[in-house]
Order: structure tokens, then sequence, then C-alpha cells
């Protein structure tokens, strides 16, 4: 349990700066659907899908090879500079070549030759994110938890900070989303290279560029199989024709609204994700700490549990109680965490939900393919799953709209987890419990799709929702008690 709880330790220092983080970085939810139209919001999204496909090219997987060589102290200066020039040289160039076919992208963010600034705004967050990543990464190698923190509160601070003087104070419109982000990213990576300098006194040595691209490179397409799967369905929902955008949603309904729609209410995933995101970051070091453990596939097996554990309570709280989650008013604002406009897209949330703890499940298993250094089939598996969810959006989007993108997320997530499961399974034995697992997670989808079907039992909404609160947390603990008798 003594290494458990450095797991737990670290995730909850993580999790403590995230979930702040991202408490106040949800403050300009409310603040972007009360003065931005769904259509404007809509825009936000596609640059932000766009971000998150460019930075899987901009890092080239960097970030994992540094996790994975920088463990060697004696080589963690040379390998530390090799990647920061390689990342330096790499961006710069990519930058250069994204100006150059300005003109054909602007059309695919639904931006004008007016508003260029915006994508060039990008380019420069896009930039200073990449030449952030390995000096963050090395903070969380040597556990300094509580600096990686910090800045990434920091972060967050002047993000938010900026982008109510922006927008309240001086009358910005959506670039003022932008000009906020890149300077927040800027001052990020400024404090993390003086923090992380004396590493540049180390030397170039290109026989550890050559080892980290090999290690990295199959992150590459890894990591654009994740941005399809995370983004894609924005610009397949843009791309819907407008008959059955109001056969579905109601006349006058555009494509660019349900855009809007669907990246507000994807915000409410943000709470299982940010789970996620928190293990994550605390995860894979944990592992290569532990790696060569007698008792590593024992402790692995043991996290996964407290994982599921976890990620239950999360899931029926947000999901049964979604409705009331957006209507809390923010202080000051006078608005609600989601605006009414957005309130019809609030269905996919449970399968947003059920996704990301699918995705929880792929970091669990991603660690015997670490260990073994088997991250070839990472890509092949991620893209297995792009094309799973471009098939079911293709499908999906003409008859169900939103719904049908979020459950073609779930599809591909599932999939992708249950095979990384099977394979690192394979090249690592680790008792993970499954049939227990999708057992729990079955029971407590039922539980939550079925809350219409319960209203008729009980009197009343609100009640309903305690009582399968209730029942789905008595049941998420007879899973962990199972565990902790040791069946």
């Amino acid at each position: 349990m003594q290494k458990l709880r450095e797991l737990f330790s670290d995730t909850l220092v993580y999790g403590i700066s995230s979930v702040l983080a991202r408490f106040i970085n949800y403050l300009l939810v409310p603040l972007y659907t009360d003065v931005f139209s769904p259509a404007k919001y809509g825009i936000i999204g596609l640059v932000y899908a766009g971000i998150t496909f460019l930075n899987v090219l901009f890092t080239f997987g960097m970030e994992s090879a540094y996790l994975r060589y920088a463990e060697n102290r004696k080589e963690a200066a040379n390998i530390f500079k090799t990647l920061q020039l390689g990342l330096l040289g790499f961006a710069t160039i990519l930058c250069g070549v994204l100006w150059l076919t300005m003109p054909i992208l602007l059309p695919v963010f639904n931006l004008t030759t007016d508003t260029t600034g915006i994508f060039l705004l990008m380019l420069g967050i896009l930039w200073f994110d990449t030449l952030s990543i390995v000096p963050m990464a090395e903070l969380r190698l040597v556990r300094r938890t509580w600096l990686f923190a910090s800045l990434k509160f920091l972060n967050v601070i002047i993000n938010l900070g900026l982008n109510f003087y922006l927008i309240l104070g001086l009358g910005f419109g959506i670039e003022a989303v932008f000009i906020s982000n890149l300077a927040a990213s800027l001052m990020m990576t400024l404090l993390v290279w003086a923090f992380t300098a004396d590493l540049l006194k180390g030397n170039w040595n290109s026989e550890w560029m050559k080892k980290a691209f090999g290690f990295g490179w199959p992150f590459v397409p890894s990591g654009i199989g994740y941005a399809i799967n995370e983004m894609l369905d924005r610009f397949l929902l843009n791309n819907m024709d407008p008959a059955n955008a109001e056969e579905i949603y109601g006349s006058g309904t555009t494509p660019e609204d349900i855009v809007g729609i669907y990246n507000a209410c994807y915000k409410m995933a943000v709470f299982m994700l940010l789970l996620v995101q928190m293990y994550r970051m605390a995860w894979q070091p944990f592992f290569m700490r532990h790696a060569r453990d007698k008792d590593s596939p024992a402790l692995f097996g043991q996290a996964f549990i407290w994982f599921n554990g976890f990620s239950a309570a999360l899931f029926l709280g947000v999901a049964l109680f979604k409705e009331q989650i957006v209507a809390i008013t923010v202080p000051g604002l006078n608005a609600t965490l989601i605006g009414s406009d957005y309130w019809m897209g609030l269905e996919i949330v449970p399968f947003l939900l059920l996704a990301y703890w699918f995705h929880g499940w792929y970091i669990n298993f991603s660690s015997g393919v670490f260990i073994k250094e088997k991250t070839r089939v990472l890509y092949k598996i991620t893209l297995m799953g792009a094309v799973i969810t471009i098939t079911a959006n293709l499908a999906l989007i003409p008859h169900f709209g939103m719904t049908g993108s979020a459950a073609a997320t779930l599809l591909s997530y599932c999939a992708m987890a249950v095979t990384l499961g099977i394979f690192s399974k394979k090249v690592m034995h680790v008792h993970y419990h499954l049939p227990q697992s999708f057992a729990l997670m079955a029971v407590l989808a039922v539980l939550v799709f079925g809350e219409p079907a319960f209203q008729n039992l009980f009197a009343g909404e609100i009640i309903t929702k305690f009582v399968l609160l209730i029942t789905g947390i008595f049941v998420t603990a007879l899973y962990l008690w199972r565990f902790i008798r040791g069946d």
C-alpha cells in the first residue's frame, strides 16, 4: 500500500492544481456562452480542435521519449538539450509551412481574411506550448509536483484574467480568447525554462535524437488518431447537412450553431477527463519507477481497481445531475455555468463521461507497452479507433446529430481500451479483474440511461436521481470491497 499511497499522493497534487485550474478556467464557459453566439463559440471550438491536431505534429512524441530515457540521470542534461533544440527547429519550420498555407486553411476553421490574426495567434500558442513540453516533463520525472502544479495554475490565472479584461473591459471579440492563451503560454514557457536552465548545460547528441525519434515517432500517428477521436466530430458536425440540422433540432438551427452547442456541452465531460489526466500525469512516472519491482503486476492491477472506484463515483454524480450543474449561477457574472441556449446538447454528457472512463483504462493498460518498449502498437490501435470514429460519425450524425457524435466517441474509446488491454496482457501479465470492471460500468450505465424509466417508480425527478446515486455508490462499494478482501 505504500507504493499506492505514493501514486495517490502525486495524483492528488496534480489533481488539486488541475481541479483548481480547471474550475477557474471553467468560468470562461459561462462567459463565452453568455457573450458569444453558438456560431461564434463554434469557431473557438474549431480552432482549438486544430490546435489539438497540430500539437501532435509539433511535439512528435518527445514528451514520452524524455520520460522514458531521462530516467538515466547521468545523461538527462544531454537528452534535455538535444530534444529542446530538435523541437525548436522543428516547431519553427512547421509554423513557417502553416503560415504559407494559411489561405487554404482559413475556411477549415470558419475564418476569413479579416480574421487571419486568430490563425497567427494559434501558431504562436503552438510554438510556445511545444517548447515547454520537455521542461514540464522534467518536473514530472523528478517529482517537482508542486512546481509543476504552480506553473499550470499560473497559466490558467493569466488566461482567465486576460479573457475577462479583454472581453468585458475592452469589448474584444473572440480574438481575446487566443490573445489571452498566447500570453499565458508565453509566461509559463519562460518560467519553466528558467527553472530547468541548468539542464541546457548538456551537449547535443545525435544518437539520443535518433533514439528519441525511434521511440517517439509512433506517438505521431497515435496522437493524430487521438486527435481524430477527440476533435474531428466538430468538423464533421460543421459540415452537417443544414436540412438534417433543422429536422433534428428545429427550424433555424444551423450546423455552425450545433458545433457551438456541442463544444459547450462537451465541457461537462471535463470532470472525467480531469480525473484521467491528473491520474496519467502521476501514473506514467510511477510505473516507470516501479517497472522492475517484483510485485509490479499486482501493484498495477490494484491501481486500476481504485481508478475505477473514483471514476464510477464521478460518472454517477455528473451524469445524473448534469441539468442541475449547468444551471448553477456564477457569482458576479449573472450567468449560468453554461448558457441556457446551449442546454439542448446535454444528452451527450453520459456518453462522453463513459468514453473518458474507457480512456482511463487505456492509460492504465499502456504500462506494459511502455515498459517493454512495444509502443508501435499504440498508433495501430489509435488509428483503429480513428477509423471507428470517422465511420460512426458519418453513419450517425445525419440521424442523431450531436448524440451520434458522442456515441461514436464512446464506441472508439471502448474499442481502443479493450484492444490495448488484450495486447498489454500478452507482454506483461496484470490481473485487471476486467469482468467485474465491465460489470460495474454496465450497471452504472443502466442506472443513468434508464433514469427516465425509473422516474415512474419514484415520486419526482430529484428523488429518483438520489435513489439512483445511492444505488450506484452501493454497487461501487461492493466492487471495491471485493478487491479489499483480496478476491
